[in-house]
């Protein structure tokens, strides 16, 4: 997996909410650098925690749809004498 990385747009978001997150439920103030620190933490400690559940999620759904597909598959099949 390479490394996670936001553009500076999607990270001055997920700054702001940290910063949020620490004033409204911790009465805490984080400062803008300090805030960019513990996302660029979060982002390499836990971040492929994540990642790999998205994958899993991603995995069930394409699984699931695969398992239609052969569903509709099974039922245009025509009877033979060799059929299942």
């Amino acid at each position: 997996m390479s490394e996670i990385k936001f553009s500076q747009e999607e990270k001055s978001l997920l700054v702001s909410k940290l910063k949020r997150y620490f004033d409204d439920e911790l009465d805490q103030e984080l400062g803008q650098f300090d805030a960019e620190f513990l996302l660029d933490f979060i982002s390499r400690e836990l971040g492929a925690y994540y990642y790999n559940r998205g994958l899993a999620d991603a995995r069930t759904v394409v699984q699931s749809r695969l398992d239609q597909i052969d569903d509709a598959i099974y039922e245009i099949e025509k009877p033979t004498d060799l059929s299942r």
